[in-house]
This record gives C-alpha cells, structure tokens and sequence, in this order.
C-alpha cells in the first residue's frame, strides 16, 4: 500500500503541529505534492506554505485566490481546542471551515477527496439536530447571536462538541452533493490524541476526559490518525462516501456498547 498518493496535490489545514503536521509529513512521503495552511508558519514537509487566519472571512477568499487549481485533495484539519472563546472557536472550526471548502470547490480536480478531521466529541450528533440544521444560517456576521440563541457557549466546552457535531453531520449531508463531478466528502473522528492542545482538553472536560483516559489502553498520536486520512485520499476510496471512521482506540465502539447495554 505504499504511495497511496503519489503525485496529488493536497492541502492540508492546520499543517504547522499535531495532527495537521504529522497528515503532511505522511502526504509527502507517500508522494504528494502538500500546500500546507497555518496561522504559524512552519515549512515542514510542504511544498508551498500559506499563512493564513481561517477564521477571518476575507482572508479565506484571499487565500483561495492564491491558491492554486489542480486539487486533488483537502484535508480539513485546523481547529481550535474548546479553551477558546465560542466566537472565536466556532468561526474557525465551523463557519470557517465550510466557507474555505465551498470556495476551492472550483478549483478541485474531478474525483477529488475532501477529509474533515471530526471528533469522538462529535459522536452525540443525534441530539443536537435541530441546533445543527439552524447552523445552516451560521455566518461570520451572526456567530454571537447563535451561540446566545442555541446556548453553544464555551462552557464545559460545549462550543467544541457542537463544531464536531456540526462537522460530522455536514459530512453525511454532502455524501453526493458533488457526485456529478466524483468529488467526495468523509471524516475522521480521532479520540483524545497526543498533540500540543491535549492539555486544553483535559482542562475544559474534566472528570469526562479523565474518565475517557482512564477507559483508553492509551491516548492516541498523530501517527495513528494520518494514515487513515492518507486512505481516504487515496483512490481505493472512491465509492466511500459520506463516512466517518472513529479512530479513536474503541471508544466510539465503547459509547455505543454502554448505551444499548451490549
């Protein structure tokens, strides 16, 4: 299975650290050619950097105008940890993330692969549909006043499970969306991961993430998410779409045990 991706032209998101940097570290040694995206600058294992704020409207559309044609894949990776205020959390997890995808669509090469990086924070997306169909009307313009009118606060953080919520519902709702042209849309949900922001998490979860850690042979690394991200890429996955495949040790498998007494 060596070279999954060789020749493809990729962006990935949130390339600079953590899972965004080990995805283009995995990328370019299968041969891609990655286009790397962060708010800090690293050079690491890409071949173009773009630096760039994906919770700033105007800086998105002026990227995608930088942003070369050709595309052939889009990992949607960056995000920020659910110590951030809602607002700003939201704009970039969510409303940014789908501003960017819509705007390269144009700019995607026929039976091109989009990844969004989900979370097991997402697995309670069942619950929360009503909040994620208002989210359809969630704009840059209008953040504050949804997450006052859904209570999506920052609290227990909350704000970060619904963006996964959000993103892992999005990715079923576009399974065919651009089927006409083979583009396709799947995510992957790790579980607590080793990276620089884990500390955030275990700081706004609590006794849940302890909990989590506790029920984990062990946290996850980023080594254990990019090579699944590499497949989805790749062209075995063209009649895969719109799924979500839980990286995440079990614990999704272990959720859904617990709540149907299996």
């Amino acid at each position: 299975m060596q070279n999954l991706v060789k020749g493809k032209r990729i962006i990935v998101t949130g390339s600079s650290s953590g899972i965004g940097w080990e995805t283009a570290k995995f990328l370019s040694d299968q041969g891609a050619e990655v286009l790397g995206i962060d708010v800090t600058k690293n050079f690491d294992h890409v071949e173009e950097f773009y630096r760039a704020d994906l919770g700033d409207k105007r800086t998105i559309d002026a990227l995608v105008d930088a942003l070369p044609d050709g595309i052939d894949g889009l990992v949607n990776n960056a995000g920020l940890p659910p110590t951030r205020p809602a607002e700003q959390l939201l704009a970039v997890n969510l409303v940014g993330l789908k501003h960017l995808t819509y705007q390269l669509i144009p700019k995607m090469n026929d039976n091109a692969s989009i990844v969004n990086v989900a979370s097991l924070a997402g697995h309670g997306w069942a619950q929360a549909v009503e909040a994620i169909k208002a989210a359809d009307g969630m704009t840059f313009d209008n953040i504050a006043a949804f997450v006052e009118r859904w209570k999506v606060g920052s609290e227990g953080g909350r704000s970060y499970f619904f963006s996964k919520e959000v993103i892992m519902a999005w990715t079923l709702r576009n399974r065919w969306t651009w089927r006409d042209r083979g583009i396709r849309m799947n995510a992957v949900s790790p579980g607590p991961v080793d990276t620089p922001i884990l500390g955030d998490f275990l700081k706004t979860l609590g006794a849940r993430a302890e909990e989590d850690r506790n029920t984990m042979d062990r946290a996850g690394t980023p080594a254990d998410i990019a090579p699944v991200i590499a497949f989805l890429l790749s062209d075995m996955t063209h009649w895969i779409r719109g799924a979500n495949i839980p990286t995440d040790g079990g614990m999704a498998s272990n959720l859904l045990c617990k709540a149907h007494g299996l």
